[in-house]
């Protein structure tokens, strides 16, 4: 519930007035369970983003067959995202002008994120250079379907785009099989 304000009004816009107003929480509960106030209620929110993705997303792509592991990839960011109707709250942070304080919670996500795509990726065979520039492609398509879905209040570009990345990595995947 409170991820969902931030998600609204982003870190800024998420006063205190507006998470006890949307949460039904005093401000003396909120201070009860995050003694650090809106920055520790939005480290626990990216936390539990972050472990989201890790059980979902990244040790699948680290550990599973690398084709299976990609296409349940792209079937968990479409569930996450709600089809393209939810924002990346990390990203969110990322392009928010108090993003300083969670760099390092950012950075490590989008680097695992792309480290294990790229990874599944050269297990399949595909290129390591190859494999790096799709991940980061995709990676980066991803949080650009996002915001274009957003703005064009089309949520199913969302959903091209990640049929057209997918088929991209699959393509890159399959000539990887086949004799060169």
């Amino acid at each position: 519930m409170i991820a969902e304000v931030f998600r609204e009004f982003g870190y800024e816009g998420a006063s205190l007035g507006r998470i006890t107003e949307r949460t039904g929480l005093g401000k003396g509960s909120l201070y009860h369970f995050f003694p650090g106030g809106k920055v520790e209620m939005a480290r626990e929110i990216l936390a539990h983003v972050d472990h989201w993705f890790v059980e979902n997303v990244f040790r699948p792509l680290e550990r599973d067959a690398p084709r299976e592991a990609i296409e349940g990839m792209w079937a968990a960011t479409a569930d996450y995202f709600h089809s393209g109707r939810r924002i990346c709250l990390v990203g969110a942070f990322a392009l928010d002008e108090t993003r300083e304080p969670f760099a390092s919670e950012i950075r490590i996500y989008f680097a695992r994120w792309i480290k294990a795509l790229r990874g599944a990726m050269a297990r399949g065979g595909v290129d390591a250079r190859e494999a790096r520039l799709l991940a980061e492609a995709a990676v980066g398509g991803i949080q650009g379907a996002l915001v274009l879905a957003r703005a064009m209040n089309d949520p199913k570009l969302f959903t091209r785009r990640l049929v057209h990345m997918a088929d991209e990595i699959d393509r890159a995947l399959s000539a990887a099989k086949s004799p060169r």
